[in-house]
């Protein structure tokens, strides 16, 4: 199947994105979500998280406080690093399975660490969703009831804009309304039918 990769800085607005791409019936597998799942109560990976952490890390209802463990990974690299090999595999194996299962004639994989881990291995073609820092900022505060300062260490964790943008085979800049976004990703969406098509006929012949 032919995979695009989806990815932006946090607060790029890459949710919008995908939600696009879904009403033109294009599977979009969110590894945000995957992410979570990956952590919800039963799963070997929320056990291994509490044990490390303490029963503190948990809410009320079992599910992982993710607002706490945000806070304690970016304030300590070491936690980070250990957090993320343990779930990074476990997220890999959950997005290919998802793959497997679509569909539609492409997939999107949103990821927003599409580019920092190896899951930008597992797509063909990669579209960036880019904001300016200061616009990052904003939405993530609005959004997510978070500091300035925690958005601005999100940020320094992620790879640089500019990097990121010279990875980008397409670029979507969403620095403004909704009505400026659905023009790009329609024009996007008729691309990547013909390049998906274009490999399936190459596969047979």
């Amino acid at each position: 199947m032919f995979v695009v990769g989806l990815t932006g800085g946090i607060g790029s607005g890459k949710s919008a994105v995908s939600r696009l791409f879904e009403q033109q019936n294009i599977t979009v597998i969110d590894a945000g979500q995957v992410a979570r799942e990956v952590v919800e109560p039963g799963e070997p990976a929320l056990a291994k998280i509490a044990q490390r952490f303490g029963d503190g890390i948990l809410l009320e209802n079992g599910y992982l406080d993710r607002k706490a463990l945000r806070k304690i990974v970016f304030e300590t690299p070491r936690q980070r690093d250990w957090l993320e090999q343990l779930l990074h595999p476990l997220i890999r194996d959950r997005i290919l399975l998802k793959l497997d299962q679509s569909d539609s004639e492409y997939a999107i994989l949103a990821s927003p660490l599409l580019l920092e881990t190896d899951q930008h291995l597992l797509v063909n073609h990669i579209v960036v969703v880019d904001v300016d820092e200061a616009t990052q900022i904003s939405r993530t505060t609005v959004r997510d009831s978070t500091d300035t300062a925690q958005v601005k260490a999100i940020i320094a964790a992620q790879i640089p804009r500019d990097e990121r943008i010279a990875k980008a085979d397409d670029l979507i800049d969403n620095s403004g309304t909704i009505d400026d976004l659905k023009p790009q990703v329609e024009q996007l969406h008729n691309k990547f039918l013909h390049q998906a098509r274009q490999e399936r006929e190459s596969d047979y012949g």
